[in-house]
């Protein structure tokens, strides 16, 4: 098989495991917990980095922003052998009682984007495989973490989530709004594949406040500490699968 036209990869040059964050940046965070990194490739917002982590081989692949960049890596490392997907990523709040800093766990995530239609009707679920979920909460739970498990909402539109959205998902009892996770799990789900997706909170929309809003940095100092350890819970969760 030829080499990806995106990811530049081909079969062979990755492991059947892939914890996906969106930040290209993440990668070399994900790959400085592990013990030993190898880069694989790099191409527009993607960077592959292989790593082995407590005797696991795995694979570390950025998304970029949003849907459609996320459907590029989840087909492509697909095409070259990764079976299983582990989104690690932010999210923004939509409950008043969530913090900066806090984790949510996935159980599905609704389609308020455009790419995980053009494969399929907006009423087909898009849920995370059962296995990946209990992986990523066993590991929560095992080191001690607090998590929020549930429903989320991906959408595609970071800088029009205007008030009437987040009161209608507040009012739904979604969790927390990302760009990635609809794509990821329907895509996951249609070609017979695994996915799940851990992100931390970064802002909360309910309360007013936006990733970057009163800050210079993108992310909250709160928010840069946990983000740590969302990687470590889905490290330890990547050695269960």
């Amino acid at each position: 098989m030829a080499k990806q036209p995106h990811l530049l990869v081909e079969e062979g040059d990755v492991h059947d495991i892939a914890v996906i964050p969106g930040d290209p940046g993440r990668v070399d965070r994900i790959a400085h917990l592990c013990d030993d990194s190898e880069v694989v490739a790099q191409n527009r917002e993607y960077k592959i980095v292989n790593a082995t982590y407590d005797g696991v081989d795995l694979t570390i692949c950025s998304t970029g922003i949003g849907c459609p960049s996320a459907a590029i890596a989840v087909e492509e490392l697909s095409r070259v052998g990764v079976e299983t997907f582990v989104r690690c990523g932010t999210c923004g709040a939509l409950q008043p009682d969530m913090e900066v800093g806090d984790m949510v766990v996935a159980t599905g995530a609704a389609k308020e984007e455009g790419t995980s239609k053009r494969y399929e009707s907006a009423n087909y679920p898009a849920v995370p495989d059962y296995d990946v979920l209990t992986g990523v909460v066993e590991a929560a739970e095992d080191n001690d973490e607090e998590i929020h498990v549930g429903p989320i909402v991906s959408d595609d539109a970071f800088y029009n989530e205007d008030d009437e959205y987040v009161a209608d998902w507040n009012d739904a009892n979604l969790l927390a709004i990302e760009m990635e996770a609809a794509t990821v799990f329907s895509l996951a789900r249609r070609k017979g594949l695994a996915a799940g997706a851990i992100c931390t909170v970064d802002g909360n929309l309910v309360a007013g406040t936006q990733k970057g809003a009163d800050s210079d940095d993108e992310l909250p100092e709160k928010a840069k500490d946990n983000v740590e350890r969302a990687i470590r819970i889905t490290l330890n969760a990547v050695t269960s699968l």
